[in-house]
């Protein structure tokens, strides 16, 4: 039996002790806790230390964690006007603590011993100057006082339904207590090679597990969290690439062997400007990739305006040199219509078989088009994800380019590998979101990465500025004079309807005031967002580009969008209202032409701290990856990745924002480990041989390519 396969850990859980049938139903539908060893690795998300408490009249701040001591002086059930609610009152040595329950109250109210002395722990709420604890942990102090005094309490995550079942966090503390009565060291085997532990000073797995639940004190819950921290992005890292090295070893990619008359000759007739180091750079990478015989699988970052889209033309240049096809596609119709005209712009005259696919591509057109791609008469197709359907056949694909590509999910993009039965189509996926480091190391560590970090030369930065509604007559003003220049401005809303709760200036209300102070017919104002129509969408977004209209006003539909060389300001309007990575890629709206481009943003007075942060950033810089850098600090790893890469990342204790220096070393080490012993072969890599082992039994995506 495989040494991670305990008897006693891969029991069913209601085999431990308090648990039985009923509970462990619980735990499997809300903790997917399904065996005994499931529930030793769900970790505390904090500690209480039980020897150190508040005085209550010291307590003043909202939301404040405290533990206090105090007689139960009363208690009473009071029938409120949607629910009962349970109201008790502690007297301590300072003061006296309000103690509210709204749900259980008939259980805690048989359990409550007035003239006791309790033990009581919780989050403060401040309603009119009066202090209370809503569902506080409660224990007699003569029982909290025959406990090891230097032990830390674990508070562990919980739920509604948990609770109301039993199963809180001061019920699971005792369930894994009960556990490591019945567990020794051999149920929890040692993961990493000892000369790993020794070099790193890191304390065994089994005495990290122990130590995280009950740690004695400060000092060994960090030992313990820094040893399951490592492990955590040790085998994350491994996982990733080995999934990488496995691609490379056994994913066949179209040859090419060469780089052409095609590319030569764009390069040096047509090429309309000096490629950026930057880009010289990544089209390097590149063409080492496609000429190694394998599968290109390469992440493109690179901020708003830095010619990723030329990167990618001079790829698929270097496709149509060998003889193969080629399809970049976008994720709106509107921005694949933008790629579509500038690659025949760019290849006019170059006789390169340029097409256009989306669902307004109907009847005979269609027909004919899905023809002369079957037979290999298109070199590149264009489009929306129209591209991945069924009827799409071509005759030789061999590169797919995917832009935005976070706007399409994993099996949309896999979709594009069926279209060679021969071998894997190269994968380029771009993106003009700049991705934090971590976040690149983490999430998409099994793809090769490149970044553009340079802007072409000549491009002017954006002058952005913060402003509030007493420059609203100046603003106007501004407006005007560019206009006159023959200049186009975007003013983007975060709400298209009135909110009575959020009190904001909608779109509509925008619309009806900028017609005030721009009238026609001598100015022109188009109108777009997300409940209209995709054809509207699409002729008002037209109109635009084509200069007709003299304002866009929009809400962040137009955040991934068109190039409108002529618009040179962006008004934001409610800034506050809006996550960092949105108010960059609205600003990157701007700023696409030679001249001197603007974004204005515009916010009520009250600001909250955070809301000041996000501003103070993009009024302080342009970079891309240095918003994405702050961006990952105010919000935290999980919200800005959201569920696309869900599945893909197992990370307990990990924090991506503050434990980058572990990620590096982790990484750093898998590196390494697999350049020596790619095979991990060698007797003493042999615990991560069984645990890489144990880990594919119990995971379905360990192969997974993007």
């Amino acid at each position: 039996m495989n040494k991670y396969q305990s008897t006693y850990l891969n029991s069913s859980i209601e085999y431990l002790k308090g648990v039985g049938p009923t509970r462990a139903e619980i735990l499997k539908k809300e903790l997917n806790v399904f065996t005994i060893g499931d529930l030793l690795f769900i970790y505390p998300f904090r500690y209480v230390d039980r020897t150190k408490f508040h005085l209550i009249k010291d307590i003043t701040q909202e939301g404040q964690l405290v533990q206090v001591k105090g007689k139960l002086i009363s208690h009473e059930l009071i029938q409120g006007k949607r629910q009962k609610r349970l109201s008790a009152l502690i007297k301590g040595s300072s003061g006296f603590l309000e103690l509210v329950w709204f749900r259980g109250v008939k259980w805690v109210q048989d359990s409550l011993k007035e003239g006791e002395e309790y033990v009581v722990y919780g989050r403060v709420s401040i309603y009119s100057g009066k202090k209370s604890i809503p569902h506080p942990e409660m224990e007699l102090l003569i029982k909290a006082q025959g406990k090891q005094a230097k032990n830390l309490d674990p508070v562990y995550h919980s739920t509604e339904k948990l609770n109301a079942r039993g199963l809180d966090s001061k019920a699971r503390r005792k369930l894994i207590k009960n556990l490591f009565e019945k567990i020794s060291q051999k149920d929890i085997p040692e993961n990493l090679p000892d000369y790993l532990c020794q070099k790193l000073k890191l304390c065994s797995r089994a005495q990290a597990i122990k130590w995280i639940h009950f740690p004695p004190d400060e000092k060994h819950q960090k030992i313990a969290e820094d040893r399951i921290k490592f492990e955590e992005l040790f085998y994350l890292q491994m996982r990733l690439l080995q999934s990488n090295q496995l691609r490379k070893q056994t994913i066949l990619g179209a040859p090419f062997g060469k780089v052409g008359e095609h590319f030569n000759r764009f390069y040096t007739e047509k090429l309309p400007f000096e490629l950026t180091g930057a880009q010289k750079r990544v089209i390097k990478e590149i063409r080492f990739d496609l000429g190694s015989g394998k599968q290109m699988n390469r992440l493109l970052q690179g901020d708003v305006g830095s010619g990723k889209t030329m990167v990618a033309l001079l790829t698929m240049l270097i496709a149509k040199d060998n003889g193969f096809q080629a399809c970049l596609m976008a994720p709106t119709e509107i921005l694949a219509q933008q790629h579509y005209q500038s690659l025949l712009e760019y290849l006019e005259g170059m006789n390169i078989r340029v097409a256009f696919l989306s669902g307004t591509v109907k009847g005979k057109k269609r027909k004919e088009l899905l023809v002369l791609l079957h037979k290999g008469e298109i070199d590149i197709l264009v489009g929306t994800h129209a591209l991945i359907e069924d009827p799409v056949v071509f005759k030789n694909l061999a590169l797919a380019i995917i832009d935005e590509q976070h706007r399409f999910g994993v099996a949309q993009r896999s979709k594009l590998y069926d279209k060679n039965k021969r071998f894997t189509p190269h994968v380029l996926v771009m993106t003009a979101t700049p991705i934090p480091r971590t976040l690149a190391m983490t999430y998409y560590g099994d793809l090769d990465v490149s970044v553009i970090d340079e802007l072409p030369p000549g491009r002017k930065e954006i002058k952005t500025v913060h402003k509030r509604e007493n420059y609203r007559p100046q603003l106007i003003q501004f407006l005007h004079s560019e206009i006159k220049k023959g200049r186009q401005i975007y003013v983007v809303f975060p709400l298209i309807e009135e909110s009575a709760k959020l009190d904001l200036q909608n779109l509509n209300d925008g619309y009806e005031e900028l017609l005030h102070f721009f009238p026609r017919p001598q100015f022109q104002i188009s109108v777009v967002h997300g409940k209209m129509k995709p054809q509207d969408k699409d002729a008002e977004m037209q109109r635009f580009v084509e200069g007709k209209t003299n304002i866009m006003v929009a809400t962040t539909v137009i955040e991934v969008g068109v190039n409108v060389p002529n618009a040179s300001v962006m008004i934001i309007e409610n800034t506050e209202r809006f996550g960092l990575s949105q108010l960059h890629q609205l600003r990157g709206r701007v700023g696409r032409g030679a001249e001197q481009s603007f974004c204005i943003l515009m916010s009520s007075n009250k600001l909250s701290k955070e809301a000041r942060e996000r501003i103070s950033t993009m009024v302080r810089t342009n970079n891309g990856f240095e918003i994405a850098d702050a961006d990952l600090k105010l919000r935290g790893a999980g919200d800005i990745m959201g569920t696309q890469q869900s599945g893909t990342v197992d990370l307990n204790l990990v924090n991506l924002v503050t434990d980058t220096q572990i990620l590096e070393t982790a990484r750093n080490i898998v590196i390494k480990i697999l350049d020596k012993d790619p095979q991990l072969t060698s007797a003493i890599h042999e615990p991560i041989t069984s645990f890489v082992r144990h880990q594919k039994l119990v995971r379905k995506d360990w192969g997974r390519i993007s």
